[in-house]
């Protein structure tokens, strides 16, 4: 993987409002990460290059080096556990935290001081800092705030490399950060993290999706359709794969002209999966849909006032693509961002805002952005979604193969793994305490300027 330095990007801690559009499908690439600066108001993640204070002249040395190497078994498969030993920290709010390194690595795992930029890319790997968010999670909630993992994770197909998410996967739970999966018509990562959440408590948000099914029958009346494709899609569901644990996303990219017929049929399937006790996701509108008044219909209403009494087992999924590589900001939030016109819709109407499951997210379907900026994009995504809690994770396309296809996208997408494991470990965001909420503004999280 490509050596990198950490770019910087200061984050903000509130909200955004919503708009209207339309759009489809979009897509991830590689880069790098941050040191993380904590501050009492905004997220603590730095990316050098876009903070507002001086930038560090020796930053850490990214990507992280891999938790397992390829010829060490797995413990998912019963082999040797993972040496996943690390720095930890508590960052001190209000200052930058701490960067000397106390000697719990061993001499074979630490890498080298980096006396300059030009001697941290040749360097090792730099050790990852890895917050001591327990601490964290304290000094905020005594300020009336709560801690934010970082909710950018994957979106995985067949995988021709598991030496990639295997250690990822692992490293993460074994440090007690959750992490987002979404994986389509292969069961073996969910289940793999299915068995690691099983044993360790951590709640990672999972996600299945086949695509034996994509959109119902529309001919049909909603209802006997929801019934009927219910019952197909069951019969297609991993019996590996438990329906407590792991959400079952039926549809993809609906024809949105169809919104009334979507939010009957979406609603008696919602009825259907809280009777079979499974975790359902609706929709999984493309990028810049539905309209904001298609949230407004009898039925849809219906459907938000049945999600937000069950947050737990019901949600709405989404696809945010900017479309546009170069901008993840494009027509920002009316793409990425618009899961607030639906929040704007609940919060009118006096229900609670839904679970939303964000289960594809990126730029363009086969083209990101080089990576020092992609990683700069997902930082300011983690920002903007970890402010909200209703909204559990977004997952990056694409990671995998495609129509049989490793697409150079997909092995772009690879190379984001190591710094995505560094986000995750050594920075964290900032969401108001409830009842307060993230107010729907989207001036608040400003997307990196290109």
């Amino acid at each position: 993987m490509t050596l990198l330095i950490v770019a910087g990007l200061s984050v903000a801690a509130c909200a955004a409002t919503p708009p209207a559009g339309t759009g489809s499908p979009a897509i991830p690439s590689p880069t790098l990460l941050p040191t993380p600066s904590v501050n009492t108001e905004t997220p603590a993640v730095a990316y050098p290059g876009q903070a507002e204070t001086p930038i560090d002249p020796t930053p850490a040395a990214y990507p992280i080096e891999p938790t397992h190497p390829s010829n060490t078994p797995s413990p998912i498969s019963g082999g040797a556990e993972a040496d996943t030993s690390s720095e930890v920290y508590a960052p001190i709010i209000g200052s930058d935290p701490p960067s000397t390194t106390p000697p719990t690595e061993s001499p074979a795992e630490t890498a080298e001081p980096a006396a300059t930029a030009a001697q941290a890319i040749g360097a090792r790997p730099t050790p990852i800092s890895v917050v001591d968010f327990a601490a964290v999670g304290n000094d905020l909630a005594a300020q009336g705030k709560q801690l934010a993992y970082n909710k950018i994770g994957f979106h995985v197909t067949f995988l021709e490399d598991r030496d990639e998410l295997d250690p990822y996967m692992q490293r993460l739970d074994k440090e007690g950060v959750p992490f987002f999966l979404k994986s389509v018509d292969n069961a073996e990562p969910l289940y793999k993290a299915q068995e690691l959440m099983k044993q360790s408590g951590v709640p990672h948000t999972l996600v299945y999706r086949s695509t034996l099914y994509d959109v119902p029958d529309y001919s049909m009346d909603p209802v006997a359709a929801a019934e009927a494709y219910w019952e197909l899609e069951k019969a297609i569901w991993p019996p590996e794969l438990d329906p407590d644990r792991v959400w079952l996303e039926t549809m993809n990219e609906p024809d949105k002209t169809r919104a009334e017929w979507l939010a009957q049929f979406s609603l008696r399937t919602a009825q259907l999966a809280l009777r079979d006790g499974y975790r359902w996701a609706a929709f999984g509108w493309a990028s810049g849909e539905p309209e904001p008044d298609d949230w407004e219909s009898p039925a849809m209403l219906d459907l938000l006032r049945l999600i937000a009494a069950n947050p737990d087992r019901l949600a709405i999924a989404l696809h945010e693509y900017s479309y546009v590589a170069e901008n993840i900001g494009h027509e920002y939030p009316y793409k990425i961002g618009r899961f607030m016109a639906l929040f704007r819709v609940a919060d009118e109407h006096g229900i609670p805002r839904p679970t939303v499951l964000i289960t594809e997210w990126g730029w363009t379907y086969d083209h990101i952005p080089p990576e020092p900026l992609a990683m700069q994009d997902v930082a300011w995504a983690a920002s903007l979604y970890g402010a909200f809690p209703e909204v559990l994770g977004a997952a990056i396309w694409n990671l995998g193969k495609l129509d049989g296809l490793l697409l150079p996208l997909n092995t772009q997408v690879q190379d984001l793994v190591d710094n995505m494991l560094a986000i995750s470990l050594d920075s964290y965001f900032v969401a108001p305490a409830p009842p307060e909420q993230a107010p729907l503004n989207p001036e608040l999280f400003p997307p990196p300027a290109r």
